[in-house]
Protein backbone atom coordinates (compact mmCIF):
# COMPACT_ATOMS: atom_id res chain seq x y z
CA UNK A 1 0.00 0.00 0.00
CA UNK A 2 2.72 2.04 1.06
CA UNK A 3 4.45 1.84 -2.45
CA UNK A 4 1.50 2.49 -4.36
CA UNK A 5 0.70 5.90 -2.30
CA UNK A 6 4.61 6.76 -3.26
CA UNK A 7 4.00 6.18 -7.12
CA UNK A 8 0.97 8.04 -7.13
CA UNK A 9 3.16 10.85 -5.43
CA UNK A 10 2.71 11.35 -1.68
CA UNK A 11 4.65 12.76 0.15
CA UNK A 12 4.67 10.89 3.32
CA UNK A 13 2.33 8.24 4.77
CA UNK A 14 0.87 7.87 8.40
CA UNK A 15 0.45 4.29 8.22
CA UNK A 16 -0.94 2.00 11.24
CA UNK A 17 1.02 -1.49 11.69
CA UNK A 18 -2.03 -3.07 13.17
CA UNK A 19 -5.66 -2.33 13.66
CA UNK A 20 -6.32 0.09 16.45
CA UNK A 21 -9.93 1.16 17.51
CA UNK A 22 -11.91 3.60 15.43
CA UNK A 23 -11.98 6.25 18.36
CA UNK A 24 -8.14 6.13 19.01
CA UNK A 25 -7.24 6.39 15.14
CA UNK A 26 -9.86 9.69 15.18
CA UNK A 27 -8.25 11.42 18.19
CA UNK A 28 -5.00 10.52 16.65
CA UNK A 29 -5.50 11.82 13.26
CA UNK A 30 -7.63 14.99 14.41
CA UNK A 31 -4.76 16.11 16.70
CA UNK A 32 -1.96 15.01 14.05
CA UNK A 33 -3.67 17.61 11.09
CA UNK A 34 -4.85 20.57 13.69
CA UNK A 35 -0.39 20.51 14.36
CA UNK A 36 -0.04 20.10 10.54
CA UNK A 37 -2.45 23.25 9.79
CA UNK A 38 -0.39 25.22 12.74
CA UNK A 39 2.94 24.57 10.54
CA UNK A 40 4.64 21.71 12.47
CA UNK A 41 6.60 19.04 11.28
CA UNK A 42 4.97 15.57 10.32
CA UNK A 43 7.37 13.99 12.60
CA UNK A 44 7.22 16.40 15.45
CA UNK A 45 3.62 16.46 15.35
CA UNK A 46 3.36 12.69 15.58
CA UNK A 47 5.51 12.20 18.05
CA UNK A 48 3.93 14.93 20.31
CA UNK A 49 0.45 13.74 19.73
CA UNK A 50 1.93 10.00 21.10
CA UNK A 51 3.50 11.73 23.98
CA UNK A 52 -0.02 13.30 25.14
CA UNK A 53 -1.18 10.03 24.26
CA UNK A 54 1.14 7.85 26.40
CA UNK A 55 0.22 10.74 29.30
CA UNK A 56 -3.50 10.45 29.38
CA UNK A 57 -5.55 7.74 30.92
CA UNK A 58 -7.73 7.00 27.96
CA UNK A 59 -5.62 5.84 25.63
CA UNK A 60 -2.15 5.48 27.26
CA UNK A 61 -2.08 1.79 26.69
CA UNK A 62 0.78 1.59 23.58
CA UNK A 63 -1.94 -0.62 21.86
CA UNK A 64 -3.44 3.28 20.79
CA UNK A 65 -0.72 5.12 20.19
CA UNK A 66 2.58 3.01 18.89
CA UNK A 67 1.29 1.03 15.90
CA UNK A 68 1.22 4.67 13.56
CA UNK A 69 4.36 5.43 11.93
CA UNK A 70 5.38 8.12 9.58
CA UNK A 71 6.99 7.51 6.32
CA UNK A 72 8.41 9.76 4.04
CA UNK A 73 9.26 13.19 4.27
CA UNK A 74 8.90 14.74 7.75
CA UNK A 75 9.06 18.36 7.38
CA UNK A 76 6.16 20.52 7.65
CA UNK A 77 3.52 20.85 4.61
CA UNK A 78 2.40 23.61 2.92
CA UNK A 79 -1.26 24.58 2.93
CA UNK A 80 -2.91 26.39 0.16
Amino acid sequence: MRRALVIAGSESQLISLWKVSDDATKDLMVAYYGRLQKGEGRSEALRQIQLGMLKGEKQKHPFYWASFILSGDATSMQFD
